[in-house]
């Protein structure tokens, strides 16, 4: 699986890319979409709504089930990846180019990791 090193990762499997503008794009990681299977619906919040690290901020539709979508840090939503609403299966096909939102205003994050400690979570969640 691909997991870059220039983001930084949530055990509830979303990555998050900050930007040097401040603001921070966030999608689901390869492993998460892997587990998820076919996406055929996603859920996402609106324009300046409030997400809260560790909190649901939408959902995703697979064939095999909804999962909720967590925010890795608080904020405002400072725009949604629209070709998403359209066509969730972008993310089967490159979940770390596939981000769903970009959060400005961050004031808290939940405690990520480095693509290495990702990793290394993640299998030990296989076992």
């Amino acid at each position: 699986m691909n997991y870059p090193d220039n983001y930084k990762y949530s055990k509830s499997h979303e990555w998050v890319l900050l930007e040097e503008d401040g603001s921070a794009r966030i999608g689901l990681t390869d492993y998460a979409q892997k587990e998820l299977g076919d996406l055929v619906f996603v859920n996402l919040p609106e324009e300046g709504d409030e997400v809260t690290a560790g909190e649901p901020f939408g959902d995703v539709e697979s064939v095999k089930a909804v999962s909720d979508v967590y925010s890795p840090v608080t904020g405002i939503v400072e725009e949604i990846n629209e070709e998403l609403l359209d066509s969730p299966e972008l993310i089967n096909t490159d979940a770390n180019e596939a981000w769903m939102i970009r959060v400005k205003d961050i004031t808290d994050q939940e405690e990520l990791l480095d693509a290495a400690d990702y990793e290394v979570y993640v299998e030990t969640r296989k076992q």
